[in-house]
């Protein structure tokens, strides 16, 4: 099989690694696209790390990994809102990749009254924050969500995601927020821009069809299903059926993913 796509836009969690870790093939697949000089950027809806932070992460399971390769929700609500909004004042719910983000961006951060409430995970969440929260936003302010993950995986098992704290916030408000994080396009769209191609160029690797998949066909991409995470052979028809969406190309290794991408070229 010989593919078109001119790069790749890589899942993480669930793709090349669970957890910390290393799902068989990964650090291949990322030495193949080096060897062949095949762009490639890593792609995650956490906003919790920043960039660095996240190719540490990789570096330290053995896939190689370089700061400006990694682009996170977080990273890309910061371009949203400084690119739509530059002179607004934000009020942040989130970590350290999301603090960091924005003030990367040159964005002004008020906590008495912002233009913009932009919210990713927050593990020290609390009914004050949602209090706050819902007070700003009910006096008028824009509400950015990182990711709507509602689920996220830990060593100890599933813990609650953004969505889940974002589900309270649109409780409590009744205003929907502007999605950054897949699936919705706005992260895909900053990474292609960041790559210098056409959507329909580029390709994203990705084990979830919610969400990688999902945001794939909302940018205009081509789609490579890996059979790593979430999706699996048994659950594939379902999750056809409740997204809506199918993959250009299902996978069912990550040794079948460096074949299919590096193989022909």
């Amino acid at each position: 099989m010989s593919v078109s796509w001119k790069a790749y836009l890589i899942d993480l969690d669930g793709t090349l690694y669970h957890g910390t870790r290393i799902i068989p093939g990964a650090d291949q697949l990322i030495n193949g696209l080096l060897e062949k000089h095949i762009p490639f950027l890593f792609v995650t809806n956490n906003s919790s790390r920043t960039p660095a932070a996240v190719a540490a992460h990789l570096q330290g399971m053995g896939i190689p990994a370089k700061e400006d390769e990694v682009c996170t929700s977080a990273v890309a609500a910061a371009e949203y809102i400084a690119t739509r909004m530059p002179d607004s004042r934000i009020a942040p719910i989130g970590e350290a990749g999301l603090i960091e983000a924005l003030q990367e961006a040159g964005l002004t951060m008020d906590f008495e009254q912002p233009d913009v409430v932009v919210q990713g995970i927050d593990r020290n969440f609390t009914y004050e924050t949602l209090t706050r929260a819902a007070r700003w936003i009910g006096a008028g302010s824009r509400y950015v969500l990182t990711n709507p993950d509602l689920l996220l995986p830990s060593q100890e098992g599933l813990m609650p995601g953004a969505g889940t704290l974002s589900a309270a916030i649109q409780a409590a408000t009744g205003v929907k927020p502007v999605v950054i994080g897949k699936p919705s396009e706005h992260l895909m769209n900053y990474a292609i821009a960041r790559l210098g191609l056409k959507h329909e160029e580029v390709a994203v690797i990705g084990d979830n069809m919610q969400t990688d998949i999902a945001a794939g066909v909302n940018a205009g991409c081509g789609t490579i299903l890996a059979l790593t995470g979430v999706t699996t052979q048994d659950n594939l028809p379902d999750f056809v059926r409740t997204s809506g969406v199918k993959p250009d190309i299902v996978c069912s290794s990550l040794q079948e993913v460096q074949n299919v991408i590096c193989g022909h070229k």
